[in-house]
């Protein structure tokens, strides 16, 4: 075993580092398909909310088994869409998990509704059912589980909570295209999927976002809230085949997708099946080469689940090292090695721990989660080469702090 007395000194020592340039946590795929879509879409004098946005739609519903889907700006867009296209509103109560990003509690608060957080199960990192089952009481109108890291959710158990109350499910779906559930993919679950194509995801269009039905009717709403609650096909008024007549149905949102955006998007459906070919590959090298780090604990994939491997992330033995989390990260990034941590629990953030009166001690899991969790880079531009800079990285930095 590697011990601080053979490793190579810390770069933060004054050591050489693992590598001569910074390897960041993600980077986005882009390439001339991206480049030659975009451009047609330039060339054509139309580049806001069209037919590539609807295309754009159209492929992500078949990815996710869906028969309707919407492209919007963000993932963020899709919730607080979904939530008020299922009439969700003041007085109601939504529950959530706690580990998540903050646009999953924002939007509930966005349409007057209580955000009901609950803990997280200690191996996925995703909504407990057995807590979900707890929070909920008569004034539950909505379920939004998070898919944590690309690991889909235990949706067997969530959605039987969910069918037993009456309840709609609104799945915080943002790091798990092109994951699946006992061999269904996700987005063919829930009432309502909301996926994210922000700069970093597994598709990306810079910023956007999907909202995933087997309903027509939701679609069709959450289409109209999308553009101002204008009527049908109001984007089409400045073209060849639309009209200068719109009726505004009911009060919504600026929530579109150009279609610029949805050229690159495009372009990354198109390898999207590559994409994540990649991303698993190099999942799988972090597997084999971690696993020879007691220290370090690799994410899970339990039975029945394809995980999409948005993100890599690992749990610090801490019990087992001289060193807290912090330190952890600053050292790698002395090596040039990128990290970041998800996330931040909810229940840590100024705003909603004061806001909904959190308890010290209601999230234990995710609270020691927290204390130990870094995301390792991962996206398919990556080499064997960086893979392999990474897990050096670490077992470097574990052999100067171990105990």
């Amino acid at each position: 075993m590697t011990t601080p007395q053979t490793a190579p000194a810390l770069a933060s020592r004054g050591g050489t580092p693992v590598r001569a340039t910074f390897l960041p946590v993600s980077r986005p795929f882009i390439g001339e398909r991206e480049k030659q879509l975009v451009n047609e879409v330039l060339e054509s004098g139309w580049i806001t909310t069209g037919e590539r946005t609807i295309e754009l739609a159209r492929r992500v519903a078949g990815l996710a088994g869906t028969r309707h889907a919407v492209a919007l700006n963000s993932a963020t867009a899709a919730l607080h869409l979904a939530l008020a296209a299922r009439g969700v509103g003041r007085g109601d109560e939504v529950v959530t998990s706690t580990w998540t990003f903050a646009s999953s509690v924002n939007v509930i608060e966005h349409v007057g509704a209580t955000p009901v957080l609950v803990d997280v199960e200690p191996d996925t990192l995703c909504m407990d059912p057995r807590a979900l089952a707890a929070a909920i009481t008569p004034r539950t109108r909505a379920i939004v589980p998070v898919d944590y890291a690309g690991h889909p959710c235990d949706l067997d158990a969530i959605l039987g909570i969910a069918k037993a109350r009456g309840l709609p499910v609104i799945e915080d779906a943002a790091h798990a295209l092109g994951a699946a559930w006992r061999g269904r993919p996700v987005g063919s679950f829930a009432d309502v999927t909301a996926f994210s194509f922000y700069a970093t995801k597994n598709l990306t269009t810079g910023e956007g976002g999907v909202a995933a039905t087997d309903d027509a009717e939701t679609a069709a709403r959450i289409g109209r809230l999308a553009l101002h609650g204008m009527s049908h096909d109001a984007w089409k008024r400045y073209g060849e085949s639309g009209s200068w007549y719109y009726e505004v149905v009911e009060a919504g949102w600026k929530y579109n997708l150009s279609d610029v955006l949805a050229a690159i998007g495009l372009a990354q459906a198109e390898r999207f099946p590559e994409m994540q070919r990649r991303r698993a590959e190099h999942a799988a090298h972090y597997d084999r080469r971690l696993a020879e780090i007691p220290e370090v604990r690799r994410p899970v994939v339990r039975e029945g689940a394809t995980h999409a491997w948005h993100l890599y992330p690992i749990a610090l033995e801490l019990e087992r090292l001289t060193c807290d989390r912090a330190r952890f990260i600053q050292q790698l990034k002395a090596e040039n090695i990128g990290t970041s941590v998800h996330f931040i629990p909810i229940h840590h953030h100024p705003h909603f721990r004061d806001s909904l009166d959190v308890k010290p001690g209601a999230f234990p899991v995710a609270d020691d989660a927290y204390a130990r969790a870094i995301s390792l880079p991962l996206f398919p531009g990556m080499t064997e080469r960086d893979v392999e800079d990474v897990a050096e990285a670490v077992r470097k930095v574990v052999a100067h702090h171990r105990r």
